[in-house]
């Protein structure tokens, strides 16, 4: 099968799988990030508000907020953006596959299977519809853009592929903050191919010292600066580790492996290490230990590994995060098993077997992933999905007590407010919505 050939078939299934995604609608953060927030309603008020976060994001919504106001557009744009990565996936998969799993027999075949993954496993959705989690999708598309680039240097295609990278590394920046990676990636793959450390280091030089200026740069930005203080304020560097341990397993355990699928999981943090976070923290360590030895004796994965640790680290790492834990925490993470997978079923002897067991689950991820857009159609839909996801979560049910007050059910609204107090009875917003609620 050629890439071409290969490309139109990851579209199609892409394209089915988010189908209706065009109605969906404006959820949670969506209102504060776009509706309510003057300063992506025009270019003169973007211009006016820099320099300030995320300037390609906010960018990116005043285009489609001038072009549409209507959420399907935005939507629209999320799944194009998704569609443009997934193809730089296959690109970068039939590379890598071919220089990380030269024994693979059916390299191209192994690049697909990896490439549907990655765009229709369901927890990617909320990276591609949520429109609050565009900065997700625009950084993972520069990443992936960036590493493209990359491979094209190394062909010595073009003089112009280096300056590529570091454009791609600018615009990751400029989406998302944490989107620092691509550096970090781009030794990992020399690693994978059998470069050592030290020479991987020296071809990257030039990346590493636009990084550098990259960042100086972002901390001249005040508002920069006032994030990292409040990450930093969250909790001390031991509660954070707790934290991110769980947050981690949480990820592999539910989203990843389970298709298990939370708008707002309710993640506590531990306040001391138990048993069960001792054995957490251990098997994230033996499974990076796995990852580097595994670099050498089968690079593809090793490199599926420490790829999918490197994509969460900057989510689950040093810095502090309110909410631990979100499924398009994934999206560029999504890649490395993707790989491993990929590999594996392309070096399955039984190639029909493979066929079909590739088949089948691209079309479960992808009824999956298109069950799941359904419930962006609306807050209450939403809400109601997450309520019955995390039934003792008293903030999920809140906002659907909301989200219905807005449909006018004021029976269900009422009945969602108190599940909430009788979650949670110190919660303020549930009880100040419900008191609202019976005085009218």
């Amino acid at each position: 099968m050629t890439q071409r050939t290969a490309g139109a078939l990851v579209a199609l299934a892409l394209l089915a799988a988010y189908a209706v995604a065009p109605w969906t609608a404006f959820q949670y953060d969506d209102f504060r990030a776009v509706v309510i927030d003057r300063d992506v309603h025009t270019w003169a008020a973007l211009l006016a508000s820099m320099p300030g976060l995320r300037p390609l994001t906010k960018a990116s919504y005043v285009a489609n907020w001038t072009w549409s106001q209507a959420p399907g557009g935005f939507a629209l744009v999320g799944v194009a953006l998704h569609a443009a990565a997934t193809l730089l996936v296959l690109a970068l998969a039939r590379r890598w596959i071919a220089a990380m799993a030269p024994a693979c027999p059916r390299p191209g075949f192994a690049a697909l299977v990896c490439a549907l993954l990655f765009a229709l496993h369901p927890a990617q959705t909320e990276a591609v519809v949520y429109i609050a989690g565009r900065s997700t999708v625009l950084s993972g598309l520069a990443t992936l853009a960036g590493l493209y680039a990359w491979e094209r240097a190394r062909d010595g295609a073009s003089r112009a592929w280096m300056p590529g990278v570091i454009l791609c590394l600018a615009a990751a920046l400029a989406a998302r903050e944490a989107a620092w990676t691509l550096p970090f990636a781009l030794v990992l793959v020399e690693c994978a191919r059998g470069t050592r450390l030290r020479d991987a280091l020296k071809a990257t030089a030039p990346v590493w010292i636009a990084f550098a200026v990259l960042v100086a740069i972002a901390f001249a930005v005040a508002a920069n600066r006032r994030l990292l203080a409040s990450s930093l304020a969250i909790r001390g560097p031991l509660d954070n580790l707790l934290a991110q341990v769980d947050a981690v397993a949480y990820l592999v355990t539910h989203p990843l492996l389970t298709l298990r699928l939370n708008f707002d999981p309710p993640l506590v943090p531990r306040t001391a290490f138990d048993l069960e976070g001792v054995a957490l923290l251990a098997a994230i360590a033996a499974t990076l230990i796995v990852g580097v030895v595994q670099l050498r004796r089968r690079p593809w994965l090793g490199f599926g590994i420490l790829w999918f640790a490197l994509a969460l680290l900057p989510t689950h790492g040093p810095l502090a995060r309110l909410e631990l834990a979100n499924d398009r925490q994934l999206y560029l993470a999504m890649l490395g098993p993707a790989l491993i997978i990929g590999v594996v079923l392309g070096s399955w002897s039984r190639r029909n077997m493979a066929t079909i067991a590739a088949g089948l689950l691209a079309l479960l991820l992808g009824v999956a992933t298109c069950v799941r857009v359904t419930d962006y159609a609306s807050e209450s839909r939403l809400w109601g999905a997450t309520v019955r996801a995390s039934p003792a979560n008293p903030r999920a049910w809140n906002n659907l007590g909301h989200a219905l007050e807005q449909d006018g059910d004021r029976a269900g609204a009422r009945a969602a407010y108190e599940r909430a107090l009788t979650l949670d009875p110190t919660h303020r917003k549930a009880r100040g919505n419900l008191d609202a609620l019976l005085q009218h």
